[in-house]
């Protein structure tokens, strides 16, 4: 058997206020003891309400936060924020929901996309222009973006670089936290599509945080339902999705508008007979 890309075994993370004269400090628990394994070439949804603890995992196996308790392991080895070889911390990348916060405005394109090849190999200058030109037409942009900057271009387009950015380091695994949730529908289903795409040309894992079932159901292998930092259903899509077995998750797919064309032109129909 293979060892996962990603393993995680019991991970919690515990956020403390600070209390007052008369009031005790208080605790709350944010992930309470998540476990999941994740095999190359997958794609694993986490799930859930606003709250729920999904985006606190994601800085957490991304390497961002340190776990309150727990352990994490990428391509069997452990790892923790505070204690991780800077060939593992490569191995691991994430792409926000807003790309524009996460780009240097000063920075052109090109000079985002090489700055890890300068960071973290001996790559010559030309070596580092040729990698971060050829991932600017592989993410499905053109040579002429190269020298631009980043308030030059679409949402989707900067969800693109974005992209690019996060794999010329060749990760083992893609965190994507809500990738797509600021986007036009015409324009997630495009990135969604190169998602796939580069996973299937790269071979890539990924785990992809999200709220919008719709998209969850398009892109998943496997979907983890988190409910006030418990994980309380996992499985196949297919399972999750035609029978699932617990009652937030039937809550929340019963509170998920239907986004087919179908349902659509009948909400649509049904709000002009109102009219």
């Amino acid at each position: 058997m293979s060892t996962p890309v990603l393993e995680v075994r019991d991970l919690k993370r515990d956020y403390v206020s600070s209390g007052g004269l008369f009031r005790p400090a208080k605790v709350n628990h944010a992930v309470k003891g998540v476990s999941f394994s994740l095999e190359k070439g997958k794609t694993l949804a986490v799930v859930g309400e606003s709250g729920c603890g999904k985006s606190t995992l994601a800085r957490m196996i991304t390497l961002i936060d340190e776990p309150t308790a727990g352990d994490i392991l990428i391509d069997g080895h452990e790892v923790s924020a505070e204690n991780v070889s800077k060939e593992l911390r490569q191995k691991v990348q994430i792409v926000f929901q807003n790309p524009y916060g996460s780009l240097n405005p000063r920075q052109k394109i090109g000079e985002v996309l090489a700055e890890p090849l300068l960071l973290n190999t001996s790559l010559s200058a030309a070596e580092r222009r040729e990698k971060a030109m050829a991932m600017l037409i592989k993410v499905g942009l053109q040579s002429e973006h190269f020298n631009r900057y980043p308030h030059m271009f679409s949402g989707g387009q900067r969800q693109r670089i974005a992209i690019a950015r996060a794999l010329m380091l060749n990760p083992s695994f893609l965190v994507l936290d809500e990738p797509v949730s600021a986007l036009d529908l015409s324009v997630q289903a495009q990135i969604l599509n190169l998602l796939k795409d580069l996973q299937e040309e790269f071979g890539l894992t990924y785990v992809f945080i999200s709220h919008d079932l719709s998209v969850v159901r398009y892109i998943a292998d496997e979907v983890m339902v988190m409910y006030f930092g418990d994980v309380v259903e996992r499985g196949t899509r297919e399972d999750v999705f035609t029978n699932p077995q617990h009652d937030y998750t039937k809550t929340l797919f019963a509170a998920t508008p239907r986004s087919d064309v179908d349902h659509i032109k009948a909400r649509l129909a049904r709000k002009k007979a109102a009219a």
